[in-house]
Parts: C-alpha cells; sequence; structure tokens
C-alpha cells in the first residue's frame, strides 16, 4: 500500500548500517518511497557511511551535542516539526530504542500512523507495542551480505525428452442418482469452507468473528498470543491474504479491521 507523503527518520546511532540498507527498500516496498529520508548520527557516523547515506538518497543530520541521549532529543524535536510542516501520512522510526514512546503518541496524535523499525535481538517486546506496527530486521555478516545479493546461476538446461501419448481417458458412466450429486456438488462450490488460516485468525479474535471493528494493534496482540503472526509479521498483510473476508478501516491509513459479513 503506498502513501502520498512517508517519513523515514533512523537513529544511526542504534541500529547497524545493514539494518538501514535493509530498511530503506523494505519502506519503499510497503509504504511507497519516503519523501524524508533522515538518518541522526554522529560526525564520525556520518562520515563513516556517507557513501551508503548518498546511495540511499539519506540526508545525514549530524549531532555535534555531547550527552546521553542528545541524538535522541534532536531526532524527536525534528520530527515534531516536520509532522507539523510537512503533514506526513506515515512516520517510520528506525531504532531499537524503547524511549521513543513519547514521540509515537505525540506523532499519532499529529494524525500519523507510526511505523517502527527495530534490530532484531536488540528490540524488546515493550517497545514494539509502542507503534502501530514493527518490523524487525536481522543485522546481516559479511558474508551474509554478499550471498542474499548474489545474482542466482542459471540451471542448466535439460535434455528434451519426447512426450509419452497421453492415456485415453474412459468415458464416464451414469449411475443413478448422478444428477442429485451433481447438484450437491455444485451447492457446496458456491459456499467454499474458510481457508484454515483464516479460521485461526477469527478463532484467536472471536469479536472480529462475531462481526465487532477490533483496533490493529490489539489484534495484532492476540494473534502473536495465538502464534499466527511472528514478532516482525505485519498484521495488515496478514488481513489482506483475506481481502473478501478482511476489511482494513480506513483505506488510506488502516488502523482497524472488521469482517465482511456473507449476504
Amino acid at each position: 500500500m503506498n502513501h502520498d507523503r512517508v517519513m523515514l527518520l533512523i537513529d544511526a546511532d542504534n541500529v547497524s548500517l545493514d539494518v538501514i540498507e535493509q530498511a530503506v527498500p523494505w519502506v519503499s516496498k510497503h509504504y511507497g518511497g519516503p519523501h524524508v529520508r533522515r538518518a541522526y548520527c554522529t560526525a564520525e557516523s556520518a562520515l563513516k557511511h556517507q557513501t551508503a547515506f548518498k546511495r540511499l538518497s539519506i540526508r545525514p543530520m549530524v549531532n555535534l551535542a555531547a550527552g546521553k541521549n542528545s541524538t535522541d532529543i534532536a531526532m524527536a524535536v525534528d520530527a515534531i516539526d516536520l509532522a507539523i510542516s510537512e503533514r506526513p501520512e506515515v512516520v517510520i522510526i528506525a531504532s531499537s530504542d524503547s524511549d521513543f514512546a513519547p514521540l509515537v503518541s505525540r506523532l499519532r496524535e499529529k494524525g500519523c500512523r507510526v511505523i517502527g523499525i527495530g534490530q532484531d535481538g536488540k528490540t524488546g517486546s515493550e517497545t514494539m507495542a509502542v507503534y502501530d506496527d514493527y518490523e524487525l530486521l536481522s543485522h546481516r555478516r559479511a558474508g551474509e551480505r554478499e550471498a542474499a545479493t548474489a545474482t542466482p546461476a542459471p540451471k542448466p538446461a535439460s535434455k528434451s525428452r519426447t512426450p509419452a501419448a497421453p492415456k485415453k481417458a474412459a468415458a464416464p458412466r451414469k449411475a443413478a442418482g448422478s444428477g442429485r450429486r451433481t447438484a450437491r456438488k455444485t451447492a457446496s462450490a458456491a459456499a467454499p469452507e474458510l481457508p484454515d488460516q483464516a479460521r485461526a485468525i477469527l478463532d484467536a479474535l472471536p469479536a472480529l468473528a462475531a462481526g465487532e471493528t477490533v483496533e490493529l494493534r490489539v489484534a495484532a496482540e492476540r494473534l502473536r498470543e495465538a502464534k499466527l503472526l511472528s514478532r516482525s509479521g505485519s498484521s495488515t498483510r496478514l488481513f489482506g491474504l483475506f481481502p473478501a473476508l478482511f476489511e482494513l478501516l480506513p483505506d488510506k491509513q488502516p488502523n482497524h479491521v472488521r469482517r465482511r459479513m456473507p449476504a
């Protein structure tokens, strides 16, 4: 789902460069290309990562102030200013730091949908619960990065074989009551049973099964408790697998889900 205005704010002193390099294409794929891309970091980090920042069109916001959390404070102040001036639909914060909870709440009050991106192994469940949705990205080692970006070798062409002549199908036999069986099969096809995954979702969310509208964050918590959604999984993508069964509300910035009741 693409949005017109998306901001990506990166705590570059908190997540690795490899996670940053994964975050930008992930955001572009799921929310559209972010029109604001800023990385908050020290001058040393900006120099160290300047090649990657240029390639990813990320603007480094250098923090020269010393002291604990000075970069976090600079990022929070900038985020509020941007939310007022740019009016983004979606704000994505790349950080595993739980200290951004007040910022997330304030951005939500400004009408923004706030998504978190964190580094796997550094992010606690209490941090993920604050956001409207959360994605965990693993830090890959050099060998893993090379393997992930390597182009697979083409498969060798298989030797052609003369296809065997198809067997002649036996003529169908009509039996007594075949018309009634056909009618029963047609009726069954008209009302197919729910897929197992969709039925499991409804079992985990009885309010949704009853036709009530459920907040996406609440639904994600229940689905994770039922082992139907991973810690890094997106509830919107899970419900999006069954568009005929679930309706995400509103269309542009969904934060609720409702079951489409049969007519």
